[in-house]
């Protein structure tokens, strides 16, 4: 019997992982090469290990993306074993996302059995930004496979008081924090209440436990950053987006203060409420190269597109999947188009990702079951300070993972992007799992509690019913859903209801019934799994649109917003730009390769805008005076005519000095006065130079 239902499990295991696998890899070329900023980042560093270690966004080595290496280095390996293209750089995320949702199966499952981990790995699997982001050179997924194998380590440290394990989870978290800094830090309240309620030791220990932990999450965590702040500026690149050229800056502030922003009015930042995201200031390509021109590369001038302010977004050439129009956020049909994109174009507060915005179509699917299935499994468990057993652990460590990525995301008036609410996809599903299973076994036991059942799949029926009705006149498939829900899910609730009105179980001492529970048994099993089926079609729908409408390169999100998208029939549009380059870009190009600089083609850009894009479409050897930011100094005026007399440097793009305050304006004004213009499109030559 325990041998037939191993065989069971391991099959429906096997069927999820399948599935995960179908959402995240199938067409996946046709993301072309997603964000076009870290992809010729990731291209740079297959050249050179400078390049890899530093992560340096262009070939010269320049100047550094503006993330941490870990991420990147897995992608840059991929490229190296399977070749640079698009699928081998997204290959690692999607792959990340297959492997979460195997490992919250087992984490699940060691505290509350096979089912409950069965249907939070289904649940995480079919999550919308989830398959979006494992679909995106993002490299979030990554971040969340790094805090799933820290749970599992703290999940035994807490279990057994073993501080091997402590240690092993920060190391975990620390390498999290190698792939999006600060953003890995956000499940340390879970990691320090957890073991600090713990009871497998004395809390003496416990608190030697921590701070050793502690310590060696902050080596881990910063090894890099001390590594390459240690290495004079003049023999490294410039590190992108940082105010002072350190590592350290970049995490304080790009990557630090600025994504708080504003909490419950704490985390005052000074960033302007009209900045909605740094690459809105970036300086837009609209030079006679036709580089990243919007007419000229497919984009829509003025296209009201994720950056919300009707620019272009750099890094990304191509159109957005969907339309849009004003107010849209990343698609948009007839009733379709969420408002906003980032926190503080939505009202902060407690309702925010259930409001009509791009953040709630993307998480909210599962979150009353997670709420309701907590409350269930904590009354269940009779929970509470005194973690002694690994049930009542699992449910703190799910809880206080989601709590505060809860309020952030509700509260934050700061620079955030959607995807990342990919962080609460996991604690979500493992909550909505566990919950499931809990408020049935309460369901068959009868009493006041087995009301929470049909209770939680109304309440969650009701919310996704919300999100539907902001898609309802843009697509079919919407008000097939919504007949689906109301049919499956509230039908099956309320028939869940009329058979719990017999009384409890108490009546298998009467044979006559005895024949009769059974019957009633498998009613209420089918009735169960008709709600379940309610409940996963309509994101099941949103993020199988994935497969057959490419995500938004610069913001992935899926769900209803890219059903819309694809029932509008734009499919497939951020396919990569090497076949449909203008011709100005092309001629400079042959140009360059041409008349090469020691056997190959070379120049220096102000933008990484227009680097990003000679990167991915050609072998040149580019060189950006500017990052992400494009506020950069990359170098002076002086360190650039020594670059020039010494033959590192010949041929510059003068474009229109946009570069805003850094090094470049300087230095294009200074090209212009010595180089000779030798391409239309402001090319220039600094041979003469040279020659003086």
């Amino acid at each position: 019997m325990k041998e037939m239902k191993k065989i069971r499990e391991n099959i429906a295991l096997a069927a999820i992982m399948i599935l995960s696998a179908v959402l995240n890899f199938t067409n996946l070329y046709i993301e072309g090469y997603s964000n076009q900023y870290y992809a010729a980042g990731v291209k740079s560093m297959t050249q050179s290990f400078k390049n890899f270690f530093f992560v340096a966004l262009d070939p010269a080595g320049f100047v550094t993306v503006d993330k941490p290496p870990l991420g990147f280095w897995m992608q840059a390996i991929s490229a190296k074993i399977f070749g640079f293209s698009g699928w081998s750089i997204l290959f690692p995320q999607a792959l990340a996302g297959v492997v979460s949702v195997g490992l919250l199966f087992f984490l699940v499952k060691r505290s509350f059995g096979s089912k409950a981990g069965l249907l939070s790995a289904l649940f995480l699997a079919i999550t919308p930004v989830f398959v979006a982001v494992s679909r995106n050179n993002t490299v979030d997924n990554q971040l969340v496979l790094a805090l799933l194998l820290a749970c599992w380590a703290l999940l035994i440290a807490a279990e057994k008081g073993k501080l091997r394990y402590l240690i092993l989870c920060m190391v975990f978290i620390g390498l999290g924090f190698n792939i999006k800094m600060l953003q890995a830090y956000m499940i340390l309240p879970a990691v320090y209440i957890l073991y600090l309620f713990s009871s497998s030791i004395s809390f003496r220990k416990r608190m030697i436990h921590l701070i050793a932990g502690t310590m060696i999450l902050l080596l881990v965590s910063f090894s890099w950053a001390i590594v390459v702040d240690s290495i004079p500026s003049t023999d490294r690149p410039y590190v992108g987006s940082s105010n002072d050229n350190t590592v350290m800056g970049l995490i304080l502030g790009h990557n630090g203060a600025e994504r708080l922003g504003g909490i419950f009015g704490i985390f005052k930042t000074g960033v302007p409420q009209n900045r909605v995201d740094d690459r809105n200031n970036r300086p837009s390509e609209t030079d006679n190269t036709g580089i990243n021109n919007p007419t000229e590369s497919g984009m829509q001038p003025g296209f009201p597109n994720d950056y919300g302010r009707g620019q272009n977004p750099p890094g990304n050439t191509m159109q957005p999947p969907s339309g849009g129009g004003p107010g849209g956020g990343f698609g948009g049909g007839d009733g379709g188009g969420l408002s906003g994109t980032f926190g503080n174009q939505t009202p902060a507060g407690i309702t925010r990702l259930f409001s009509k915005n791009v953040l709630s179509d993307q998480i909210v699917w599962f979150i009353p079951l997670a709420v309701l299935g907590f409350i269930a499994a904590a009354l269940r468990e009779k929970l509470r300070f005194r973690l002694d057993n690994k049930r009542k652990q699992a449910l703190i460590l799910w809880l206080m993972w989601f709590l505060p990525e809860f309020v952030y995301f509700s509260f934050n008036t700061g620079l955030f992007h959607s995807y990342y609410l990919t962080m609460m996809a996991p604690p979500i599903s493992a909550l909505a799992g566990i919950g499931l299973i809990s408020m049935w076994e309460m369901y068959k036991e009868g009493g006041w509690e087995s009301w929470l059942l049909p209770l939680a799949l109304i309440a969650n029926g009701a919310v996704q019913m919300l999100m539907l009705t902001y898609f309802y006149n843009s697509s079919y498939i919407v008000k097939m859903l919504m007949v689906l829900l109301v049919v499956f899910c509230f039908g099956s609730a309320i028939a869940l209801s009329f058979l719990q009105g017999r009384p409890k179980e108490r009546s298998l001492y009467n044979l006559k019934n005895e024949d009769i529970l059974p019957g009633r048994l498998r009613m209420k099993k089918i009735f169960i799994s008709l709600a379940l089926a309610g409940l996963m079609a309509a994101p099941a729908a949103g993020s199988a649109a994935a497969m057959f409408t490419a995500v938004s390169s610069t913001f992935p999100g899926a769900g209803l917003e890219l059903l819309s998208a694809q029932q509008g029939g734009k499919q497939g549009q951020n396919m990569p730009q090497d076949n449909n380059r203008s011709s100005s870009t092309s001629d400079l190009i042959s140009f360059l390769n041409n008349n090469p600089v020691d056997g190959k083609g070379q120049i220096v850009v102000s933008s990484a805008n227009t680097a990003e894009s000679l990167i991915l479409q050609s072998d040149i050897y580019v060189g950006s005076l500017s990052g992400f930011m494009g506020n950069e100094k990359v170098m002076s005026l002086e360190q650039f005519q020594k670059k020039v007399q010494s033959g590192e440097i010949r041929y510059v793009l003068a474009e229109g000095g946009n570069n805003r305050g850094g090094s470049g304006s300087e230095i294009m004004s200074w090209v212009k006065e010595n180089g000779q213009l030798v391409l239309s499109g402001q090319v220039y030559d600094l041979i003469s130079y040279t020659k003086n």
